[in-house]
């Protein structure tokens, strides 16, 4: 066996094993005696360690939204003295500890920073129901920003706003909290979607909720929450798909676009005070969990009838790739489309002949840009890696950038480009392989492979220092789910995720200038974050045009209209944990007689040896006409699957105008004749010409979901590191190996392993390391990158960290 690295998270096993005659779930305690009850602790910490950390703490006493949904009297005064009574508690059975904020309207609670070697004491301490880590919560973006013009802006439009305020809905008096980096409410196009009160700002605690400046000692600058907001609601040389709401700006995310649980429960549960109809959270981290004080804050905030929505994240394609808070189970989680574009090819010449047969369009801001090459010659400029640096002391007016890929991102090449005048680049590998297509480039940009792009360096070298294009149009690609865009299903409730898609790939908004005396300030961005807010204005649109309306009414009007999406690759609909329901459709949403509610399903896990296991679930039809409506209702799944799965509902229903009728669904499943896996189908309902699918999805034996989903280090200096992974339902074996990191951050050479370890529990899991892999060698100064793997029963999984390790 190999030699182990210490393993921080083995006191928290030692706690469990002290109180496994009672504690049945390994993290939690009950005899029916309050003096030996645990509370549940979420996430793993290095309970060996006296260094403070940060934590959630949930309490027993139900906050005011969640006893008034079941029915009970909850009142400030008496949460605050159940919180207090903790509190004094938790500071007596403690050395250190500090309270920080505190919680009681859509969460009961207060975070707390602890020496981690004292969190037993805070599980036992009575009235701790629970206890999360305070997470880091950062914008769901995928780097990218240009100036734009306003005429560009495409994206509400498609999805049906223009034709929503034809009919007399703009999201007038509908007021959106745009939970983000801040707003920058003095923008033009924005200033009048604001009263006298503004928000809140839970980074600098006032009552100012601008964004980050440049210039700001703390951090980089932000833009995030003013692009997000436009979306929603800009009203002037740009309109969002609500145009006339009110919103409402609540900082969390501070300099550099990142913050923590703490302040975003804050304004969460300050927004629902505040009266907000609608939230917008375009923000996430990687955690595939769906119980985190954040989570629970959101589906409270819906319960108390706020329309919550939440972007996905930006880590797919691959499935389970979805991060809290799209993992919420209430929230209305969205995806990211590409809007339709059109496919060219090119190929490139230089003077003396030679072709690239390699070349391919990577990126281009317009149709026009690109096609302005056809037939053209240049002159070509190498200028390197592509940096603002490299294009010094060069003229690239007027001509075409040759640049190697690596060390920055594509579009930062593309727009150097063009701030030296460039008319376009080409773009080689700097490895052997293709690189990949980069929608919205700052100027039309070539790719070619390795060969080919030394090939043209010899020709410059030769003299030869011209290049001539021929592009082709060659398709129109409709709607299609952007690669970046997460993908469900959740861990634990296996929940499709997201409920909906929406454009999110080079959304042009406004952003903050900063500068006074030029305020129209606009850009493009793209991830998760720009495909959110599309959904938060159509819920501020259909909530002015049906004000009696719950948010469940939103959520299903939104889905079930939404269109279904074709992967252009396969000529089939993608997967429902790719696009959710499909890409919203305002005005279909607006216009919907029938509603059916959940607006998606997961039957669970069907894991019975022998015979056959049925499970049991319901669902609501809702009638919105006038008239009385007869529903047929149905079950459809792909391939094979429909002769082992039956399902026994009402076939037909007639159900009276305004009225609603639930719906008992039985589901049997005969596991032990199908393969492991996940299988989807469609819940259909029908009235006339009208059909309504139904995503659903059922899994067969142990859901295949990735065993770690997140690894990385934090420098601790002199060489030290604090290794942290994330294991959704722990592991039977762990390891993390180290690679050589390539001068690109890519993965170089297998270096070694740095621990083993086995029999791990669910969640966060913190190894110390000093540089040494488990054979005693030390690693030699230079950048490494980690790389962890889990295995459990026939099962396992590796992922390498995103970011380069350096040892001096």
């Amino acid at each position: 066996m190999k030699q182990k690295l210490i393993a921080t998270f083995m006191p928290l096993l030692v706690l469990v094993l002290v109180f496994s005659t009672f504690a049945t779930n390994g993290v939690s305690a009950n005899t029916g005696n309050e003096n030996l009850e645990l509370a549940t602790l979420q996430g793993d910490f290095d309970l060996s360690s006296s260094k403070a950390v940060k934590v959630m703490v949930e309490l027993q006493e139900e906050s005011i939204v969640e006893a008034k949904h079941k029915g009970k009297k909850q009142s400030k005064q008496n949460l605050k003295s159940a919180r207090d009574k903790v509190k004094k508690e938790v500071a007596d059975r403690t050395s250190k500890s500090k309270v920080e904020r505190e919680y009681d309207y859509v969460f009961s609670g207060f975070s707390l920073e602890i020496p981690a070697n004292e969190i037993p004491s805070l599980l036992a301490t009575p009235g701790v129901k629970a206890v999360y880590p305070n997470v880091e919560y950062t914008t769901t973006e995928v780097v990218m920003e240009e100036e734009f013009s306003p005429a560009m802006v495409d994206s509400a439009p498609f999805i049906g706003s223009n034709e929503a305020w034809d009919l007399g809905f703009t999201g007038e008096g509908v007021k959106v909290a745009i939970i983000d980096t801040g707003v920058d409410y003095t923008h033009p196009d924005l200033d009048q979607n604001f009263d006298d009160y503004l928000g809140w700002d839970f980074v600098d605690n006032d009552a100012d909720p601008q964004e980050t400046p440049k210039g700001d000692p703390r951090g980089a600058e932000t833009t995030h929450g003013t692009h997000v907001a436009g979306t929603v609601a800009a009203n002037g040389q740009i309109k969002g798909v609500a145009p006339d709401a009110t919103l409402l700006a609540y900082r969390v995310l501070g300099p550099g676009g990142s913050g923590s649980t703490e302040n975003v429960v804050a304004a969460i549960e300050r927004a629902v005070q505040d009266g907000a109809d609608v939230m917008n959270l375009s923000l996430g981290n990687s955690l595939n969990a769906p119980d985190w004080a954040t989570s629970i804050a959101l589906d409270q905030a819906m319960a108390e009838g706020v329309v919550a929505v939440t972007s996905n994240g930006n880590s797919g394609p691959n499935n389970w790739t979805v991060g809290s808070p799209g993992t919420s189970r209430e929230a209305i989680s969205v995806g990211a489309t590409q809007l339709p574009y059109n496919v060219y090819d090119a190929s490139i010449f230089t003077s003396e002949g030679v072709e690239y047969p390699s070349s391919k369009v990577q990126g281009f801001p317009s149709d026009e840009a690109l096609t302005d090459l056809d037939e053209n010659e240049y002159e070509f400029v190498y200028v390197g890696l592509g940096a603002p640096q490299d294009f010094e002391g060069k003229d690239l007016e007027g001509k075409i950038a040759l640049i190697i890929r690596g060390e920055y991102p594509f579009v930062d090449k593309a727009t150097a480009a063009k701030n030296a005048g460039a008319v376009g680049a080409i773009i080689y590998n700097n490895v052997a392989g293709e690189m990949p297509e980069v929608p919205g480039m700052a100027v039309p940009t070539i790719m070619l492979t390795n060969e080919d792009g030394l090939k043209l360096q010899e020709e410059l070298a030769a003299g030869n220092n011209t290049v001539s294009f021929d592009i082709e149009f060659n398709q129109t690609v409709g709607e299609t789910m952007a690669g970046f865009s997460s993908r469900g299903p959740v861990v634990d409730t296996w929940m499709i995720k997201p409920d909906v898609s929406a454009p999110g790939v080079n959304i042009v908004s406004t952003v903050p200038t900063f500068d006074p005396a030029n305020p129209h300030g606009y850009g493009a961005k793209q991830g998760t974050s720009m495909a959110a807010p599309h959904v938060a204005g159509a819920a501020a649109v259909i909530l002015e045009a049906n004000p009696e309306w719950g948010v469940y009414e939103v959520k299903s009007a939104l889905m079930n209209t939404a269109e279904k999406l074709i992967d252009p690759t396969t000529g089939e609909e993608y997967a429902h944990n790719s696009q959710g329901a499909g890409s919203i459709r305002v005005v279909d949403a607006l216009q919907t007689e029938t509603l059916v509610n959940p607006g998606s399903y997961s039957f669970g896990v069907f894991d019975k040896k022998k015979g056959k296991q049925v499970e049991r679930q319901q669902f609501e039809i809702q009638n919105l006409s006038n008239k009385a409506k007869k529903y047929n209702m149905g079950f459809s799944f792909k391939g094979e699957v429909g002769k082992h799965v039956k399902v026994s509902t009402s076939k037909n229903l007639r159900v009276n105008p305004g009225k609603t009728q639930k719906v008992n669904v039985n589901v049997q499943v005969n596991a032990s004749k199908l393969e492991p896996g996940y299988y989807e189908g469609h819940l259909v309902v029908t009235e006339g010409d009208t059909e309504i699918q139904v995503p659903t999805i059922l899994f067969v034996g142990e859901p295949d979901y990735p065993r770690v989903t997140m690894v990385g280090a934090t420098a601790l200096g002199n060489n030290e590191f604090e290794i942290y992974s994330y294991l959704p339902g722990g592991a039977d074996e762990f390891e993390i190996w180290v690679f050589k990191a390539t001068p690109d951050g890519g993965l170089g050479d297998y270096v070694g392993d740095v621990l083993y370890d086995a029999d791990l529990g669910k969640g966060y899991n913190y190894h110390d390391w000093d540089g040494t892999l488990v054979d005693g060698t030390q690693l030699p100064a230079g950048d490494y990158i980690l790389a962890a793997y889990a295995k459990k029963g026939n099962l396992d999984y590796a992922v390498a960290a995103g970011e380069v390790l350096t040892i001096d």
